[in-house]
C-alpha cells in the first residue's frame, strides 16, 4: 500500500511559491484594470506580502506599527497619497500640459498628480517593475493603515479611545501647539503605535519639514482615517490603471523614442559613426572622473585620493559642481535631459575633445580610436531591457540603415550584497533572474583584482536580478547565498541589461558579437543582518570610494 508522503516546505520555499503568487497576481490585476487592496481582489497580494516578510517592511507581520519601513516607502510615493482614496497609475497622458503641479517623490523620479483631495494619479513610464514596486509599497502602507484603525476603534467604530481623539483634534483644526504638548502628543502616538516614546520621538523628527513640522502626525491621523472608512462605512481605497497604460506596456513606446532621441543627437554632431562605449551609471561619477582634474586644479592639488570626489559630493559644492560641468560642456561633453518620460537623462562624450594633459587618464587601449562614450543615467528594472535593447538598434534616418559600433557596455550600481557590507564591492560573473530558471554567465572584464587596494573589499560570483527590492526576504536569500548558485548579491536590472546584449550581439547581429562587458556593483545594503536593509538609510559618503574605483577602472579599460 502506498503511503502518502508529507513534505515540509522550508521557509525559502514557502517565500519562492510567495513571490510567484505576488507576480501573478499584479499581473492579473493590471489585466483587470482595476482593484481595491484592502477588498477580496487585494487579498492574494496583502496574503503574499505577509508570508514573504520583506526585509524593509520589517514588523510588517506584527501588531506594531513599522516605522523604517514607512520611511522608505514614503520616500518613493508621492506626498499626500495616504489622504487619497483613489489611486490611478496612467501613462503619460499630457498632465505635465494642465494646470496640475507635478509631485515627484524624493527617491523615485516619476511625476504624480494631486487631482483633488481624494485622488492621485501616477505616471508609469518605467514598465512593469515600476507597477510592482508601487503596488508592493501601497499594500504595505494600507496593511499598516489597518493597524492603526484596529488600535483605535472601540465598539464596532462607535467611539475610539481618547488618544485618537486628541490626534484628530490637533490635525484637523491645525492647532498650534508648544513642545510639551507635543510630546504629550508623541505619548499618544507610541500607544496607538505600539512604540517606544524614543521610537516616535526619532520617526516624528525624520518626517519633520521647515513648512511641515508635525507632519507625522497628520501621517498617521490620515493613514488610519482611510483606514477606518473602508472598515466602517464601506469606503475602500481603489487602484486604477488607466486604458492606456495598459495598452501600452511592453511595448518599449518611451524606450524607442528616449534611444532614437540620442542616435539623432550622434548624428547631428558627426558622432554616428565613431566607436562607442556605453556606460550605465549615476550622473556624476564619469563627468568627475575625466573632468574634475582640469575644471578644479587648485582643489585637485590639495586632494589626496578620492578626497576631490568627496568634496563634489557634498551638498553644499554646488558652485564647484557647477564649475565641472561649464568645464567639461567646453571639452567635448553634450548633456541629454530625458524628454521622452523614461527619466534617464544621457551624458555623450566626445573623446577627441579631452584634454588628456590634465585629465588622469591616458589613451592607451584606444589610442587609434576617437571613441564616444555615451553615459546613461539609471534605468528601473525591466526598463533596462526597453531602453538597451532599442539603444543598440541601428538607426535609420534618411533612407540610411546605421549600425553603432558599440565596442564595450559597462554596467556600475547599487545592490544589495549577501556577504560583507555597505560600500563593499560585488563582480558578477552570471545573472539569475528571480522567480525562473533563467541564467546569463557572461565574461566580465573587469577582475575582482582590479578592484583591490581602495579600502573596500570585493567579492565575485553570481548576481540575482529581483523583481523590485520590497521583495526582498531573507530566507531566499540565504539559501541563494549557502546553495551551489552561489550568489552574491542582488540587483534590479543586471539579467534585463545583459538579454539585451546577448541578443543584439549574438543573434540579431545589431551590434559587433565581440562586444566587451562589465559588470561592478557597490552595495548600498545587507538584507541578511538586521539593521543594514535599505530602510535603515542610505550610503551617505561611504559610497564615494566604492563608486570612484569602479568607474576609474571601467574608464582605464576603454582609453
Amino acid at each position: 500500500m502506498l503511503h502518502t508522503k508529507n513534505i515540509d516546505r522550508t521557509r525559502a520555499q514557502e517565500s519562492t511559491n510567495a513571490i510567484e503568487k505576488l507576480y501573478i497576481s499584479m499581473r492579473h490585476l493590471f489585466s483587470r484594470g482595476f482593484y481595491k487592496p484592502m477588498g477580496v481582489s487585494g487579498e492574494t497580494l496583502r496574503k503574499s506580502l505577509l508570508l514573504l516578510r520583506p526585509e524593509i517592511y520589517g514588523s510588517i507581520a506584527e501588531e506594531k506599527i513599522e516605522l523604517d519601513g514607512l520611511v522608505y516607502v514614503l520616500e518613493r510615493l508621492p506626498e499626500g497619497i495616504e489622504q487619497c482614496q483613489f489611486i490611478n497609475l496612467t501613462a503619460d497622458e499630457g498632465y505635465k500640459n494642465s494646470h496640475f503641479e507635478p509631485i515627484i517623490p524624493p527617491k523615485r523620479r516619476r511625476n504624480c498628480y494631486r487631482i483633488d483631495k481624494d485622488q492621485m494619479n501616477i505616471e508609469i513610464t518605467r514598465g512593469r517593475s515600476e507597477i510592482y514596486d508601487i503596488l508592493t509599497h501601497l499594500t504595505f502602507l494600507f496593511i499598516e493603515s489597518h493597524k492603526i484603525q484596529e488600535r483605535v476603534s472601540l465598539n464596532e467604530g462607535e467611539s475610539f479611545i481618547r488618544e485618537w481623539l486628541h490626534l484628530e483634534d490637533i490635525v484637523l483644526h491645525q492647532k498650534k501647539i508648544n513642545d510639551k504638548e507635543r510630546e504629550v502628543l508623541i505619548v499618544h502616538l507610541g500607544n496607538i503605535l505600539g512604540r517606544t516614546f524614543d521610537e516616535v520621538s526619532h520617526i516624528y523628527k525624520v518626517f519633520a519639514t521647515e513648512e511641515n513640522p508635525h507632519k507625522f502626525f497628520d501621517l498617521i491621523y490620515w493613514l488610519g482615517k482611510l483606514a477606518i472608512k473602508e472598515v466602517y462605512t464601506n469606503e475602500k481605497r481603489t487602484v486604477t490603471f488607466s486604458s492606456l497604460l495598459i495598452e501600452e506596456i511592453g511595448h518599449h513606446i518611451y524606450g524607442e523614442i528616449w534611444a532614437n532621441d540620442i542616435k539623432h543627437i550622434l548624428k547631428e554632431y558627426n558622432l554616428l559613426k565613431r566607436p562607442i562605449h556605453i556606460i550605465s551609471a549615476n550622473m556624476h561619477s564619469v563627468l568627475n572622473s575625466i573632468y574634475a582634474k582640469g575644471a578644479l586644479p587648485e582643489e585637485a592639488e590639495n586632494s589626496k585620493g578620492f578626497e576631490l570626489y568627496r568634496l563634489l559630493s557634498n551638498v553644499n559644492s554646488k558652485d564647484l559642481q557647477k564649475k565641472v560641468k561649464d568645464y567639461a560642456s567646453e571639452n567635448g561633453l553634450i548633456y541629454v535631459k530625458d524628454t521622452s518620460g523614461t527619466n534617464i537623462n544621457v551624458q555623450i562624450i566626445d573623446t577627441d575633445k579631452i584634454n588628456f594633459d590634465v585629465s588622469p587618464f591616458q589613451k592607451v587601449n584606444s589610442i587609434k580610436e576617437n571613441a564616444v562614450i555615451i553615459v546613461m543615467d539609471y534605468a528601473f528594472g525591466e526598463q533596462a531591457f526597453e531602453t538597451m535593447d532599442e539603444l543598440l538598434k541601428p538607426y535609420e534616418a534618411d533612407n540610411e540603415k546605421v549600425h553603432l559600433d558599440v565596442k564595450s557596455v559597462s554596467i556600475m550600481g547599487k545592490a544589495g550584497i549577501l556577504e560583507g557590507g555597505k560600500g563593499d564591492i560585488m563582480i558578477p560573473t552570471a545573472h539569475i533572474f528571480e522567480g525562473t530558471a533563467d541564467n546569463y554567465p557572461f565574461k566580465n572584464e573587469l577582475k575582482k583584482e582590479d578592484l583591490e587596494g581602495f579600502g573596500v573589499r570585493s567579492f565575485d560570483g553570481s548576481m540575482i536580478s529581483v523583481l523590485g527590492t520590497s521583495l526582498q526576504n531573507k530566507d531566499l536569500l540565504k539559501f541563494f547565498h549557502d546553495s551551489t548558485w552561489n550568489v552574491i548579491g542582488l540587483e534590479m536590472e543586471g539579467a534585463h541589461y545583459q538579454k539585451a546584449i546577448q541578443s543584439a550581439s549574438k543573434i540579431r547581429g545589431n551590434i559587433s558579437e565581440d562586444v566587451k562587458v562589465r559588470y561592478a556593483y557597490y552595495a548600498s545594503d545587507n538584507p541578511l543582518e538586521t539593521g543594514a536593509t535599505l530602510a535603515s538609510g542610505g550610503l551617505g559618503m561611504t559610497g564615494v570610494t566604492p563608486t570612484y574605483a569602479i568607474t576609474q577602472k571601467i574608464l582605464e579599460q576603454i582609453f
